[in-house]
């Protein structure tokens, strides 16, 4: 089988249907990039999810003069009532539940409203109408919800926040987002399919007397696919190469450009590296599912 003159061919086959061509690149590039752009969202769940899981702690409030709890009989808890907090955290019941434990007073509560909320907000309230708290991280941060059912209600206790709880729906927004993308990509990549099986029956017949010649003179039907198979390969990896560089160029600028600065929060987040690992993939897809469309279709032309 001379390679040469198969490639030849495939180039030629090429030049006439250039129109399909393009239109097979795009879809390509179109549907591989929502493929890439879900894997790195699920990425970043992941990513997240172990991260924050990690990291995320449950804040034990007391009351303070502002505080509007049922608990709060009392303009703020009492010394008895924080130390009774204190006492059950390192209680035998909960102590090797807990990892570390971390006391806010009024001045520390103080001055983390000036960091969130900035300094003139935090002067309307005061030193002296902030409450004080204890910041739990847990061993297990599965475990989180044993220290909110200990604590709610207690008095002098004015509320118990769990940050993965918070961070839950942002979780889900992203796992709905990674589904859509997913669903997108499949449907792009079913048209992408049908249109390169639709290109190489067109080219194949657009060609058909050249196929009856060789044919006649005995070439095998491995020769005869190939070129067809070549040309929908070639297509689809163009759309690859460029759905591969929207993906990067989505993460250097997009994302460690753009939503790094804007949204520290929001750490950590895919990197260059990540987006790296999905290059082999994304053309791995696209050449694989050309080849077996492409010759999926040349076959059953040339037994018609």
């Amino acid at each position: 089988m001379n390679f040469g003159l198969i490639v030849g061919e495939a180039l030629i086959g090429l030049r006439r249907n250039i129109s399909m061509v393009i239109s097979v690149v795009l879809v390509t590039f179109v549907s591989l990039t929502f493929v890439g752009a879900a894997i790195l969202m699920q990425t970043q769940i992941q990513t997240m999810r172990g991260y924050w899981g990690e990291k995320a702690e449950v804040t034990i409030y007391m009351c303070s003069p502002l505080s509007t709890s049922q608990n709060c009989t009392s303009d703020q808890a009492t010394e008895e009532q924080i130390a009774t907090v204190k006492d059950d955290l390192a209680g035998p019941a909960l102590k090797p539940l807990i990892s570390e434990v971390a006391f806010d007073d009024k001045e520390t509560t103080y001055q983390n409203w000036v960091e969130r909320f900035g300094e003139e907000q935090a002067n309307a309230f005061g030193v002296e109408n902030m409450g004080v708290a204890f910041r739990v991280t847990m061993k297990d941060p599965q475990q989180s919800r044993v220290l909110t059912e200990a604590f709610s209600g207690v008095a002098g206790v004015d509320e118990v926040q769990d940050q993965r709880r918070l961070l839950d729906p942002l979780f889900s927004a992203l796992t709905v987002a990674t589904y859509i993308a997913v669903g997108v990509a499949a449907l792009m990549l079913i048209a992408a399919v049908l249109l390169i099986a639709t290109t190489i029956r067109l080219s194949a017949y657009a060609r058909r007397k050249e196929i009856g010649i060789m044919r006649l003179v005995g070439a095998s039907n491995r020769s005869i696919q190939t070129p067809f198979v070549l040309e929908g390969v070639f297509a689809a990896f163009l759309g690859s190469v460029f759905a591969s560089a929207a993906v990067l160029a989505g993460v250097k600028f997009g994302v460690e450009g753009y939503l790094a600065e804007r949204v520290p929060f929001m750490r950590p987040l895919v990197d260059m590296q990540d987006a790296v690992f999905v290059v082999p993939v994304l053309i791995g897809i696209g050449v694989v599912l050309a080849a077996l469309s492409a010759g999926f279709a040349i076959r059953r032309w040339l037994r018609t």
